[in-house]
């Protein structure tokens, strides 16, 4: 019996099936049809399926799922085995609570730092004995070089260059890809190295979009080691979440 894992998020809808612990199939939509949910339920006899979201509308693909699967929606209950100590729990990211729940599920005895790029990117800390204290949240990647273009008169809209490796740009698109790129390398090293200086032992886990990209620009440093890439954390999370609900 395979579940079926949905993540709504600002960008995207990422879909992924699993048949207990192993990824059967993943996929991600800007927009879905019923023909798509019918396709997957045939092809792989799905029977659940669990859906975290960042919006609040309620699309009709969700209605034809409900009528043809018993459908869960992932919620601050369902996070078994993580001690939450956010000041704030019912503003936590669902998102980033899932991202949690899959480094616990991988990683059950080990403290881990999780860094997952998307639209934004966020830290977040959780110990070997699976308490939560908080994170932080930062511009994306895109993000960034989406403002410069946006509230400046003058600042062209750039792209990612993968194959920019300067300590500074020699002309406008350069510089900005160096504010932009070398700023989030700076960031991400600055993040580490405080949870480097003031805990145990620990892995980093980059997840999201953008982790393969943030992988690339730690892949000279000293924390190159302890880097794990799960792009696919907050679906292996939610996918932990399902296996343990049993209403």
């Amino acid at each position: 019996m395979a579940n079926l894992v949905i993540d709504i998020g600002n960008s995207f809808i990422k879909f992924a099936i699993f048949e207990a612990d192993k990824i059967l199939f993943t996929e991600q939509y800007q927009q879905v049809e019923n023909e798509i949910i019918e396709k997957l339920i045939i092809e792989f006899a799905i029977k659940k399926a669990i859906i975290s979201t960042v919006q609040n509308n309620e699309a009709l693909w969700l209605s034809y799922l409900q009528n043809k699967v018993k459908v869960v929606y992932f919620n601050r209950g369902m996070t078994n085995g993580i001690i939450n100590h956010y000041k704030t729990p019912e503003t936590l990211g669902l998102d980033r609570l899932a991202a949690i729940m899959g480094a616990k599920y991988l990683y059950p005895n080990k403290s881990a730092l999780i860094i997952d790029g998307g639209t934004c990117i966020t830290y977040d800390w959780i110990d070997d004995q699976g308490n939560y204290y908080g994170g932080s949240i930062s511009p994306g990647l895109h993000m960034r070089f989406k403002a410069l273009n946006n509230y400046t008169s003058a600042l062209p809209l750039v792209q990612i260059a993968n194959d920019f490796n300067e300590d500074f740009g020699n002309d406008t698109k350069s510089a900005i890809q160096s504010g932009v790129q070398n700023g989030i390398k700076y960031e991400l090293e600055g993040f580490i190295n405080n949870y480097k200086n003031n805990k145990q032992e620990f892995n980093i886990i980059l997840s999201g979009g953008d982790g393969i990209f943030f992988d690339s620009l730690l892949k000279n440093s000293i924390f190159a080691p302890c880097i794990k890439i799960e792009p696919q954390l907050v679906l292996i999370g939610l996918n932990a979440a399902i296996l343990n609900y049993n209403d």
